[in-house]
């Protein structure tokens, strides 16, 4: 016989088969059957029958910071709360029946957005914003990571087979949503059988979601789990399964664009300009996001437009450290690390973009150069401000965007509103300065703009009580009543029922004879008559006793004990009237989101303005020189940056030269010994060429950078054995992608390749594959290679070719420390 609850509890988890629920029960919450085994086990906390289910619960104050951890873990966790508060369910027509309970959230890695999340465990807004406290902002960063919500759709060349496997030739979408920012990607691409291109996204994403159709094919599969497999910090990448019929083209065409018809007609414009995998891929986000009341935020911005930016895939990522060292996959040693002087999380967020996809456009690289160029020179007091004023800022990105979901708190509101605020109104009065000072374009445009983008936030700063706000009181939340009619009504409501029992007080102190009388509160209970036992006898029979001690016994009158039940109801009553109206103030504040993100945006642009000066004041960095037109790599006296930095200063790195041309010498061959410089040298040419198409300043003393399309590179030697391929194959397939894709202006690099077979072999796919570079991609190349053979193609093309060895020095130590080497080409 299922008790009352659980009938309640079954029937929900009906409804939500794949949540682990907690569900509210007084000051409580529960877990019950396997969702008590599942949290006995990740949470650490006992587990017992009782009546027919398993049950375990959690203090209700502690409600968050264990849904973090069971979402962390993986899971999806549901909260079912009680609908109904004592005081209007007593008087309403449920008053003898169970509490009612409804699911009112969801949360997976990718949807852990919302007030009580971020204050109980981890507000960037709250905690960076509180007086002067700063403390542990990398650590509170690096707990916050761009949890981003990936899916997955293919549409392979062979649509009527109904066999998991596809032809190579495969066309893959992806739909990328990061709810807590408001970020929103999509691209369409094709792909090979090792699925590369897909690879590249995932690194460049890194998301903590995953949502993918029912059936894909073998080799989209075994990326998949083989990317997924791979954990940091034992923080795996979630995989949610939706129905196959959600992907589906003409049910996804419908479902997206009656979504689109009622949110956004510009974007329901831009429907029919998408590709058909892109559009089954936002169906099934929008279906998935309504499930947590996120799918608001979906407004489209494409993720790779080859028009726009450099392409660099998974595996250039990796070989070149872009992100994250190979040794321990951190972000110290890389190169984001050694660019990021960011002092806002959103900036920060922003660089990370800025790594990944360098700019091809020599007139948006120019004008990021511009504007630390001016930073470095100029004394302005515009500069100084704007610099200070990132040092405070809270993460007004994530903020907004709760704000946008209504999911944030009254705190955390009016600090992201006061700190707008103090934005607006800072940048308003350097306007007149900013026109003056400053010649950047891409400041001054910034500068000017900032005001009249936050000019709204002003408004709801008025409205709000500050004291209220910061405790989380929304019955006095609001300042000004005037524009909230209803809460007016309701607290003059309670005030006539407290003027009410205070004149019934002056009854109550003559049959006392008392005339000092005064209610008593105790334990929560208000409007107690407190009554000595010595005078019981005086006291009228129809009061009612509440409660009592050796000294004294506590009453309520008939009067009082209606009056207080009725202001029990008004005061629960004002609650919901608060609520609501503060709902209706987030959709307010709601209608500004776009413009208020894109000022965000622009403070982010600046924080990684200031962050690149801040690499460009390092000694031995200059402004390259930065050409369209023209197809050259030229830099003297060019050092690795990261080696640079982490050397000690003992230990100068080597610089070296480099020279290649287009039209004449675009090949390099380069031989040496063993663990004598030759990978960092060819790293140090790609990472200073990505570092200029960012916009920033190189370690060099001269560096003139024709614009690169793309940088691939095939390095190191590695097998696949989850994915059954071996060195020479991974080699091979790395090899031929890069042959498929490289363009003429492309920096390819090609580091000992053919050493996975035999010598003969080997050298026959060197030269061939090298030959092919020279005569038919015509793209800058650096080769490296231990095959002498391979150094006569500098006689058979002598214009464009040139071999060069890498050179060392021993230095031999008296106290027989270790040898140490350094290369010069």
């Amino acid at each position: 016989m299922y008790t009352p609850l659980e009938l309640q509890f079954m029937e929900i988890k009906e409804q939500h088969k794949d949540a682990v629920l907690c569900v509210e029960c007084g000051y409580k919450y529960r877990f019950f059957g396997e969702d008590a085994e599942i949290a006995a086990r990740e949470l650490n906390i006992c587990c017992h029958p009782d009546h027919n289910f398993m049950t375990a619960s959690i203090p209700s104050y502690r409600l968050f910071v264990h849904v973090r951890r069971l979402v962390v873990k993986g899971y999806k966790v549901g909260v079912v709360k009680q609908t109904e508060t004592a005081a209007l369910k007593a008087v309403g027509e449920n008053k003898s029946n169970l509490f009612t309970r409804r699911l009112t959230a969801l949360y997976t890695k990718s949807t852990l957005i919302g007030e009580d999340i971020l204050l109980n465990v981890v507000n960037p807004v709250i905690l960076l914003n509180l007086d002067g406290d700063s403390a542990d902002v990398e650590d509170l960063t690096d707990d916050l990571p761009c949890n981003y919500l990936m899916c997955i759709c293919e549409q392979s060349e062979d649509e009527g087979s109904s066999k998991g496997r596809h032809k190579p030739g495969v066309q893959l979408a992806l739909v990328a949503v990061q709810p807590n920012t408001g970020d929103v990607v999509f691209d369409c691409f094709q792909d090979c059988p090792s699925r590369s291109e897909l690879e590249s996204r995932i690194l460049c994403l890194q998301p903590a979601e995953i949502l993918l159709p029912t059936n894909l094919s073998e080799n989209t599969e075994k990326l998949l789990s083989s990317v997924t497999a791979s954990s940091l910090r034992d923080d795996r990448i979630r995989v949610e399964r939706m129905d196959d019929i959600h992907f589906e083209f003409s049910h996804a065409f419908q479902s997206v664009s009656e979504f689109y018809a009622m949110l956004d007609i510009i974007q329901l414009s831009r429907l029919p300009s998408l590709e058909k995998p892109v559009v089954c891929c936002l169906a099934a986000v929008i279906k998935y996001l309504s499930e947590f009341n996120l799918e608001k935020v979906l407004s489209l911005n494409r993720f790779s437009d080859k028009s726009l930016c450099m392409s660099i895939n998974g595996t250039t990522l990796k070989n070149l450290e872009i992100l994250r060292n190979q040794t321990t996959g951190s972000t110290r040693a890389s190169l984001l690390w050694v660019l990021d002087h960011t002092r806002s999380p959103f900036g920060r967020r922003l660089l990370k973009k800025w790594v990944t996809q360098p700019l091809i456009k020599a007139r948006e690289v120019n004008a990021r150069l511009d504007a630390i160029s001016e930073i470095l020179s100029s004394e302005s007091i515009v500069l100084a401000k704007t610099q200070k004023l990132l040092f405070k800022l809270p993460d007004l990105e994530r903020g907004i965007c709760s704000i946008y979901h209504k999911k944030c708190s009254t705190r955390e509101f009016f600090l992201l509103v006061s700190s707008l605020s103090c934005i607006e109104t800072t940048f308003r009065a350097l306007v007149p300065a900013a026109e003056s000072q400053l010649h950047s374009s891409l400041l001054r445009n910034i500068l000017l703009e900032l005001p009249q983008l936050l000019a709204p936030v002003q408004h709801y700063l008025k409205i709000l009580n500050e004291k209220a706000a910061r405790v989380g009181d929304k019955t006095g939340l609001f300042a000004d009543l005037t524009d909230f009619p209803i809460i007016q009504q309701r607290k003059e409501e309670i005030w006539d029922v407290l003027s009410q029992l205070q004149e019934h007080c002056s009854e109550i102190r003559l049959i006392l004879k008392k005339p000092s009388f005064n209610y008593a509160t105790v334990s929560g209970l208000e409007f107690l008559i407190e009554v000595k036992n010595s005078l019981l006898p005086m006291i009228p029979k129809n009061w009612v006793k509440v409660s009592s001690t050796k000294a004294l016994c506590r009453f309520h009158t008939p009067f009082i004990a209606e009056q207080h039940k009725r202001l029990l109801q008004l005061r629960e009553q004002l609650v919901l009237d608060c609520s609501v109206e503060w709902l209706n103030l987030l959709d307010q504040f709601g209608e500004h989101y776009h413009a208020i993100r894109k000022a965000t945006s622009h403070l982010a642009t600046i924080d990684c303005i200031f962050s690149l000066a801040a690499v460009a004041k390092q000694g031995g960095y200059c402004r390259p020189i930065v050409l369209e037109e023209e197809r050259q790599l030229v830099i003297r006296t060019g050092r690795h940056p990261v080696i640079d930095i982490l050397l000690a200063e003992q230990e100068q790195y080597v610089p070296n030269n480099t020279d290649l041309h287009g039209d004449g010498q675009r090949v390099m061959v380069i031989t040496g010994p063993n663990m004598g410089g030759k990978s960092s040298y060819i790293r140090q040419v790609a990472l200073i060429t990505i570092m200029a198409q960012i916009g920033s300043y190189v370690p060099a003393e001269e560096a003139v950078i024709g614009i690169v399309d793309s940088i691939y590179t095939r390095m190191g030697a590695s097998d696949n054995i989850y994915e059954g391929r071996s060195t020479f194959m991974e080699e091979l397939t790395e090899a031929a992608a890069i042959i498929k894709k490289a363009t003429s202006r492309s920096l390819v690099i090609l580091d000992e390749l053919g050493r996975g077979t035999s010598t003969h072999d080997g050298i026959a796919i060197a030269y061939a594959t090298l030959e092919h570079f020279i005569k038919d991609v015509k793209s800058l190349t650096l080769f490296v290679t231990h095959y002498p053979p391979l150094c006569e193609l500098e006689r058979l093309y002598p214009e464009n070719v040139r071999n060069y060895h890498m050179a060392f020095l021993l230095n031999e130590e008296e106290d027989e420390q270790k040898d140490e080497g350094k290369g010069k080409l």
